[in-house]
């Protein structure tokens, strides 16, 4: 895939969690109702989609569409429930990861790796929304790198 193509895909991805998260509703609206039955809004994006994975040389863009999507979909539901959730408690994100750590540190001491993980993530002085950025952005780098081998098979 042309790296203008996948600059455009990355921002449509992160064009959709954006929307996913300022309406936290649309994920179980997309799993009642489908992609297909959600307006000319959703049409007209899928359309872009579809458009620029043809002309990126996918035959069927349905299935590069469809795995774009399901990341994205996946994604930013989990993030706004987890948003949902520190909204919920009152506490800046900051600080409900601070009071959940410990109990999280100690569910993960008897597991060499993950209580590594927990360590490094004390030291850690990335904020939340730029922890939550960089998660987002690894994952999608990993969706467009497995359709680029895709499209070379």
């Amino acid at each position: 895939m042309l790296p203008d193509r996948r600059a455009a895909a990355g921002e449509a991805a992160g064009a959709f969690r954006s929307t996913a998260l300022r309406h936290p509703w649309l994920s179980s609206v997309l799993g009642q109702a489908g992609l297909a039955y959600l307006g000319p809004n959703l049409m007209a994006f899928s359309e872009r989609l579809a458009a620029l994975f043809k002309a990126a040389g996918f035959a069927r863009p349905s299935g590069p569409i469809d795995t774009l999507l399901s990341y994205v979909i996946g994604m930013s539901t989990t993030e706004a429930a987890w948003l949902t959730t520190v909204a919920r408690s009152g506490e800046t994100e900051a600080d409900f990861i601070a009071r959940l750590m410990p109990a999280a540190q100690q569910a993960a001491a008897a597991h060499e790796l993950l209580a590594e993980g927990y360590a490094e993530a004390l030291t850690a002085t990335t904020d939340p929304l730029a922890l939550r950025d960089e998660k987002f952005a690894y994952g999608l780098e990993v969706v467009l790198d497995g359709l680029a081998l895709r499209l070379n098979r």
